[in-house]
């Protein structure tokens, strides 16, 4: 095992970045998410007291009644789906290593057929609630299906590069850990968080106390993601640019302390932009021969294309291996896809990050299904509370165990922008593709674009 050389030379022709950086970074994000974790911890803590005292002390009261209906009918269908979601989530990751080819287009088409086989069962249940949320998961399911449609051209690349970053994995013993114990502490953290919520239930204001305990727990679950992210980029990243074999130990260590104040910003702002894109991009399609909607298309696909050099999910990568806070990180990385010919559009065109959404969506479908079908038999004016509740957990157990994969397959972008010559990518299907690219004279051959209107001026009169 080849130890971690402290310093190395950037290609980007800057000052030498350090691998063993010991400043943390990003620090104020860092407090303001610690911060947030206490309170988040002390306002549990105090629910689940409040929960207890009042069942223990005056059983007989109108709120202890009230707990031990919820504790009884909402609790155990939630904890059997997140159960059900740490299953799922390890036998999506398992099912993408080995089986990386087939498992894009399964992704895409289970996530359809999913989603609308749940809506309708939830539309089946009859009940004003359960019908509102079988006609959203009805409606997502079929622009997942017209998604999985435009996208078509892109899944071969994708299969290709899925296959292509995961093998390194097998090198690393325990290179999984990180996510198993993060998916874990998840599992500890939801089951308690979930008894706070029924003590919230009797608390002043109790819609926006809940609501302040979902978005905590939001904020939380991604920072788990990022954090087994962060370990696996590392490991990987250092394995495809110096060859070394990195402990995935000291890995995990740095993305819990130095990294960790990235890992928050990027928790809190990636998923942000990420939306604010597929936004901008809708815009783009109105582009036509209003010059009002054009020049507003236009002025928001600017903005996003700045803000998203500013703060990207490739970013995750050179804060693993160099240490680099989040900012500074995207835009090391997008200068690095800039300084590759067709690199940005064909980054810009990547479909991971959609295809571990939806097994995050698929997971969550599962455990409606599962939690929305127990709840209508036992107590069914609980189901579509219950319904939502699963779906949630079911979703961000479901990221977290994803985690793995995602980073992989960033790293494999990521490295071979930086050192697109090692002999690592010698038969890489990013180097292929580039050069049909560069061949055949277009941004993106296969790639499928985004579609745009044709750009209508008005000529002056």
């Amino acid at each position: 095992m080849y130890h971690e050389s402290n310093r190395i030379e950037s290609n980007l022709g800057g000052p030498l970045a350090s691998l063993n950086s010991r400043v943390y970074t990003n620090q104020i994000t860092l407090c303001l998410f610690l911060l947030q974790l206490a309170a988040a911890g002390l306002a549990v803590g105090f629910f689940v007291y409040r929960a207890v005292k009042d069942i223990v002390q005056d059983p007989r009261s109108r709120n202890a009644r009230r707990e031990q209906s919820l504790l009884r009918q909402w609790l155990p269908p939630v904890e059997g789906a997140v159960a059900l979601s740490i299953v799922l989530a390890f036998a999506w990751q398992k099912a993408v290593r080995a089986w990386p080819r087939a498992m894009v287009t399964v992704i895409l088409w289970s996530a359809f057929g999913v989603t609308l086989a749940v809506g309708s069962l939830l539309m089946c249940f009859s009940m004003p609630a359960t019908v509102g949320l079988g006609v959203a998961l009805v409606v997502f399911s079929i622009g997942t299906g017209l998604y999985a449609c435009w996208v078509t051209r892109r899944v071969g690349f994708t299969a290709r590069v899925f296959e292509k970053a995961v093998q390194p994995v097998d090198k690393f013993r325990g290179l999984n850990g990180p996510a198993y114990l993060m998916v874990a502490a998840g599992f500890v953290w939801i089951s308690v968080w979930c008894v706070a919520v029924i003590g919230a239930v009797n608390f002043r204001f109790p819609g926006l106390t809940i609501l302040a305990l979902v978005v905590s727990l939001a904020w939380t679950a991604e920072v788990m993601r990022n954090v087994a992210n962060l370990t696996a980029s590392r490991v990987i990243a250092l394995y495809y640019l110096r060859g070394m074999q990195s402990s995935v130990q000291f890995s995990f260590q740095r993305a819990l302390s130095y990294n960790l104040g990235s890992a928050c910003l990027g928790s809190l702002f990636v998923p942000t932009i990420e939306a604010l894109r597929i936004l901008a991009r809708g815009l783009n399609l109105l582009e036509g021969e209003d010059e009002f909607m054009f020049s507003c298309a236009h002025c928001c696909l600017n903005v996003m294309n700045a803000v998203f050099e500013f703060g990207n999910s490739w970013a995750f990568v050179h804060i693993a291996a160099y240490g680099r806070g989040f900012v500074q990180a995207s835009r090391s990385t997008w200068n690095q896809f800039e300084g590759q010919p067709g690199m940005p559009a064909l980054a810009d065109a990547d479909i991971t990050s959609s295809v571990c959404f939806l097994t995050g969506v698929t997971s969550g479908a599962l455990c409606v299904a599962l939690a929305g079908s127990w709840t209508f038999v036992t107590h069914k004016h609980y189901t579509a509370t219950v319904s939502l509740m699963a779906f949630y957990v079911g979703y961000l157990m479901t990221r977290i165990g994803m985690a793995l994969p995602q980073a992989c397959v960033g790293c494999y972008y990521v490295c071979y922008a930086e050192n697109p010559r090692s002999r690592l990518f010698e038969d890489s299907p990013i180097g292929e593709r580039l050069n049909k690219m560069k061949e055949d004279g277009q941004d993106a051959v296969g790639v499928a674009p985004t579609p745009r209107f044709p750009h209508q001026h008005v000529s002056a009169a």
